[in-house]
């Protein structure tokens, strides 16, 4: 991904600031700040966010903030004074003002890797079907109370849609990275692989809420359909099934009459709970521990609003499952039994929730049992085919299981459904580990080192990286992204990553294990 303001380019890819087409030196600290700025232009970034992000959740002054941010703001020809692109808000944070655009990376790569991303991108179904992105509505009014409505909506319409087995949807982790009118439409279609766009503008007044909702046709950029939505705000969910029906019709697509009974999300009517869930799947992305404790706060609140809200209990099962994971808490047994017991009141309440299931499906994998966690997910993406979340931890899960193949589908199924998605330095590690399986291991370095340079992955993606290129004879790579591991977390050993990848196929196991001990990993 390349974000364009003014005569710059920030290239995520190959980790690189240019001005009018001249490299622009930077620190790897100061470049990590930019990109988390610029990818999140849309809202204030905090103190607590900038120092999990860029250091691991380590210990920092505030003297080193405020220097990295200097050192940004002189890369862009910026400073305190004029904050034309980079403004401080005095005790908040720090929130990228300047205009930045996303534009297709243009990378260079074999003739076999071209051939491989054509055979990923080019499937029939892409052909066959329609395919449609739906981004994130602008926000009109005076009354900040509204605002999520105007990422719940399409949030929920993503949901909806994604279970028609006809109808390819993009996932929201990399559709919500976009936005309209600001983005390109062209660009749009070419970024997300899609035709169609659907975007709109939610507007509060009082108590009325209006909408409105475009279908455009990314190739030449024409309005298809458009309509307005208008009434009372607590009429929000009558509204987005009115705006459902209506998308389906414009794009004249006779529905099958089983379709009604498909498996529907159940609607529900408080609507504070349904905005302080969507709020906390806002933080639970971000994957680091102070979102992921905000989240889960948000998620409490939803569910003590609206007891039989199913989503919102799965929520507080992923975000025990990401506090196990990522071993933000000694007391994993406790976490883990948490996550259990929030997905399992999730499923009495909603049993045909694919994000429910989901959830449960990893409950299993923190305990390291792969098949039980393999029949949750199956499930889940049985529910909903094109539930991109889904289908790339049912490739992981598939890859410790020893079934390279299947996992291999499904992470490059996964990638397609969400080319920009937040978590997609873990789909690129998933992809290393089915190479790993077959012992393909020039392979596995190239997706691990691909994985553990995206913006946002953890430290568990470096430790992949560094066995990886240990296996492949890579030892430079090697020793490099080890020294990175233990700077960011110096007690991560082999017994805290087998037991996040419980890898069961006996062989892999044991290479992945040597090459930690080569590397001097306890």
């Amino acid at each position: 991904m390349i974000y364009t303001f003014g005569q710059f380019e920030l290239d995520l890819a190959a980790a690189e600031l240019r001005a009018g087409g001249a490299v622009v030196h930077v620190e790897p600290q100061v470049f990590s700040l930019l990109a988390l700025l610029v990818e999140n232009s849309e809202r204030l970034i905090s103190r607590d966010e900038i120092i999990e992000k860029v250091w691991d959740g380590r210990i920092v002054s505030d003297a080193a903030i405020a220097s990295r941010v200097k050192s940004a703001r002189q890369a862009l020809g910026d400073d305190g004074r004029a904050q034309q692109l980079i403004k401080t808000l005095h005790g908040q944070g720090y929130r990228f003002v300047g205009q930045a655009r996303a534009v297709q990376s243009v990378a260079v790569v074999s003739a076999a890797q071209a051939e491989g991303l054509r055979e990923m991108t080019n499937r029939p179904e892409r052909m066959l079907r329609p395919s449609l992105a739906v981004l994130p509505f602008r926000f009109i009014g005076n009354d900040e109370r509204y605002a999520p409505l105007a990422s719940a909506l399409p949030d929920e319409l993503i949901a909806d849609l994604a279970r028609l087995r006809w109808l390819l949807v993009t996932a929201r982790g990399s559709s919500f990275r976009l936005r309209a009118p600001e983005a390109d439409f062209g660009d749009i279609g070419r970024l997300l692989n899609v035709r169609y766009c659907l975007w709109g503008t939610l507007e509060t007044s009082a108590d009325r809420l209006a909408v409105m909702v475009n279908l455009v046709d990314t190739e030449n950029g024409s309005v298809v359909w458009a309509e307005r939505f208008a009434g009372r705000v607590d009429d929000v969910h009558a509204m987005r099934e009115q705006i459902r029906s209506q998308v389906l019709m414009a794009l004249e697509i006779r529905i099958p009459m089983h379709e009604a009974g498909i498996a529907r999300l159940s609607a529900v009517e408080n609507l504070d709970a349904w905005s302080a869930y969507h709020l906390g799947l806002q933080h639970l992305y971000r994957f680091n521990r102070c979102d992921n404790d905000v989240a889960a706060d948000l998620f409490r609140r939803a569910v003590v609003l609206e007891p039989t809200f199913a989503r919102a209990h799965a929520g507080l099962s992923f975000v025990n499952f990401q506090a196990a994971f990522m071993q933000y808490t000694p007391d994993l047994a406790g976490v883990v039994g948490q996550a259990r017991r929030s997905a399992e009141r999730g499923l009495e309440l909603d049993p045909l929730d694919p994000f429910v299931n989901f959830t449960m499906g990893r409950t299993y994998w923190l305990e390291g049992n792969l098949e039980t966690s393999l029949g949750w997910l199956e499930r889940a993406t049985d529910i909903s085919p094109h539930f991109a979340q889904g289908i790339y931890a049912r490739a992981w899960t598939e890859a410790l299981s020893g079934q390279a193949g299947e996992a291999r589908e499904h992470v490059d199924l996964a990638l397609r459904l969400s080319p920009l998605d937040p978590l997609h330095y873990a789909m690129l590690a998933t992809r290393s580990f089915t190479h790993m399986v077959a012992s393909e291991d020039a392979e596995a370095a190239h997706w691990a080192e691909r994985g553990a340079r995206s913006p946002g992955a953890h430290v568990l993606i470096a430790m992949i990286a560094a066995a990886a290129h240990d296996l492949a004879g890579n030892r430079s790579r090697a020793t490099f992204w080890s020294a990175n591991v233990r700077e960011r977390n110096a007690s991560l050993g082999r017994e805290g990553f087998f037991r996040a990848f419980p890898m069961r196929p006996h062989t892999m196991r044991q290479r992945m294990d040597q090459a930690l001990v080569r590397l001097e990993f306890c």
